[in-house]
């Protein structure tokens, strides 16, 4: 089971960019908004377990 943390780079519409603080993944990754939090905003925290996304306070 994956658990990491992301950090929120770019928002582009319905996208978002997301950086993989804690892990191997170089690259963002591109995650639609409709699965991530309403809040989010450009450098925030989400915490990704069990295919979910919840922001870091």
């Amino acid at each position: 089971m994956l658990v990491c943390d992301y950090k929120v780079i770019s928002i582009d519409g319905d996208y978002a960019n997301l950086q993989q603080i804690d892990g191997e993944q170089t690259e963002p990754k591109l995650v639609a908004r409709a699965l991530l939090p309403a809040e989010i905003y450009e450098g925030c925290i989400l915490h990704y377990e069990m295919m979910q996304y919840e922001i870091v306070l």
